[in-house]
């Protein structure tokens, strides 16, 4: 590195001596270092950067009101579970975090212990319980409320991804007095995210798939409680282990029973085979001192 390179360095970091605000100014001091070591570091051409320009406004051009590319290039990139991991830095027993996604939609409407989020939804029936408990004493919290949405479980599409179609496969529950909460839902399947795009072009100069492993999305919340957000995943999965946007936790894998026709746990008789999965949430505390 010549004297004329780390100069330019510093000169630009000198110039936010005039920011008002303490944090912006050590987060941008920190990125403009690690954005100019970068350079030097691989000795970036300037046909490369100029790529990395077109790339990210690509990038940009490819947003919509239905698809956030940027997010995409986040998730892929392993970025948004980083930030995930650092500001969840929850107690052990805690249900563990993963990513939001993009396809979360508000609104979804309020449903009854056992409704079906997926009526009309291709996929193999699958019944979703369990209870919502304090991760510090293990009492159950009741009350709480449980945002859960999915994809379909044959082509892994969300209801967003599909025009016209009205919200499916989504529900808002709340737990009973011991903490249960039960619902009916479709084994989810594993699917790609979009790659149309530039994130997609990037996976595959990666040598890398797009594909995200079978999940179940759920925002659980109660007073006195920090937000939980997170997955259920199926084990047996193939893409458990290489997770487009690395979501996966170990303890978050849960092995779907398979049943005969006949009495299902919400007290009905099926005249088909159907799924069950029994799966706890374990809010931390608000008042503990993690992030």
């Amino acid at each position: 590195m010549t004297e004329t390179e780390q100069a330019l360095t510093d000169q630009v970091i000198a110039r936010l001596d005039g920011a008002q605000d303490a944090r912006y100014r050590r987060v941008m001091t920190s990125l403009i270092s690690h954005l100019h070591d970068f350079v030097r570091d691989v000795e970036l051409t300037e046909e490369e950067w100029f790529s990395a320009i077109q790339f990210l406004t690509r990038t940009g051009q490819t947003c919509s009101d239905l698809r956030q590319e940027f997010i995409l290039l986040s998730d892929t990139l392993g970025v948004s579970m980083l930030v995930d991991a650092i500001n969840h830095r929850y107690p052990a027993g805690a249900t563990e975090t993963t990513v939001f996604g993009p396809f979360h939609r508000p609104g979804a409407p309020a449903m009854k212990v056992w409704s079906d989020i997926a009526v009309g939804t291709k996929g193999q029936l699958l019944f979703m319980s369990g209870q919502v408990l304090d991760a510090s004493t293990g009492l159950p919290v009741a009350g709480a409320m449980l945002d859960i949405w999915q994809a379909d479980g044959e082509d892994g599409l969300y209801d967003v991804q599909r025009p016209g179609v009205p919200m499916l496969g989504r529900g808002v529950f709340r737990s009973g007095d011991v903490g249960h909460y039960g619902l009916r839902a479709i084994k989810p399947t594993h699917y790609p995210i979009p790659s149309d795009g530039p994130v997609g072009e990037m996976l595959r100069k990666m040598g890398r798939h797009p594909y995200r492993p079978a999940h179940i999305h759920a925002m659980v919340s109660a007073p006195g409680y920090k937000t939980l957000i997170t997955h259920v995943f199926m084990d047996g999965d193939p893409y458990l282990g290489s997770d487009a946007v690395f979501g996966v936790k170990d303890s978050l894998i849960v092995k779907p029973k398979s049943h005969a026709p006949g009495l299902a746990p919400d007290g009905t008789h099926s005249a088909q085979e159907f799924l069950t999965i029994d799966f706890d949430f374990r809010l931390a505390p608000a008042s503990n001192d993690t992030p």
